[in-house]
């Protein structure tokens, strides 16, 4: 897609999510068609605005437990950019959930991300010519990272594992990077980055020494440093919502 356009979507479906059909997604296929499977709201905003839960004030109960698939076809031929796909979706989520917010700013707790001492040990990207990064796989067998930049890496940490906000402080930019993060995920992590707690009955197994390392390790390992800290973080204040209408 030429980077300079500001696509919309000109057909957009959303529809509950059938609670037999396993699994989660937000991606886009060839023909530049963006897909999402069992995503909440919650999801499609976190990837819209790219926030993390503690970023949003006043949201429904809902918000976070009914999912929905998506299926929307841009107006502009092409595979979109992670920002072209935001753009279309801070249209689409406002005209089919009636959402209507306003920012603030708070001093949250978060993680930041810097260089390690040592210098960065994680390769450049220099052979894809489109600027959308690629993310999967299980944490335990290595979570795959390619083509992003530090920005978008920390955004899919804040979404998908960590309890707190995620900063970028490395200085990268947009420079991008593809590297392989093989991390055993902490109980405590959100759902799908890490395994939920064990049922209060359940007997906690024996720790594996072939295990991978806690995800701070791990990224000490890739020359990146991750620690807690405060700082001001933008939130979202939601003033109203709804279910999606009609498609």
């Amino acid at each position: 897609m030429d980077p300079n356009a500001k696509p919309e979507f000109e057909v957009a479906t959303i529809k509950p999510s059938d609670p037999k059909q396993p699994g989660w997604g937000i991606g886009v296929n060839r023909s530049g068609m963006i897909n999402t499977h069992n995503t909440t709201l919650a999801d499609l905003i976190k990837f819209a605005y790219d926030l993390h839960p503690k970023q949003f004030i006043g949201a429904p109960a809902w918000f976070d437990s009914d999912k929905f698939d998506v299926e929307a076809k841009p107006s502009v031929a092409g595979i979109p950019t992670v920002k072209q796909m935001q753009i279309m979706l801070q249209k689409l989520i406002p005209d089919r959930f009636s959402l209507e917010f306003h920012n603030d700013k708070k001093e949250l707790s978060a993680y930041a991300i810097t260089v390690a001492k040592g210098g960065e040990k994680i390769k450049k990207e220099e052979n894809s010519d489109i600027p959308v990064p690629g993310f999967g796989g299980r944490p335990q067998s290595g979570f795959n990272i390619h083509n992003a930049s530090m920005a978008e890496f920390a955004s899919v940490m804040q979404a998908q594992f960590m309890d707190l906000p995620v900063v970028d402080h490395t200085g990268f930019g947009v420079t991008r990077y593809t590297f392989i993060l093989k991390f055993t995920p902490d109980p405590s992590m959100r759902p799908f980055g890490g395994a939920a707690a064990p049922a209060p009955e359940a007997q906690p197994t024996a720790p594996d020494p072939d295990a991978p390392p806690d995800i701070f390790s791990a990224m000490e390992q890739l020359g990146l440093h991750m620690q807690k800290t405060k700082a001001p973080i933008d939130v979202m204040v939601i003033d109203k919502i709804e279910k999606p209408s009609p498609n």
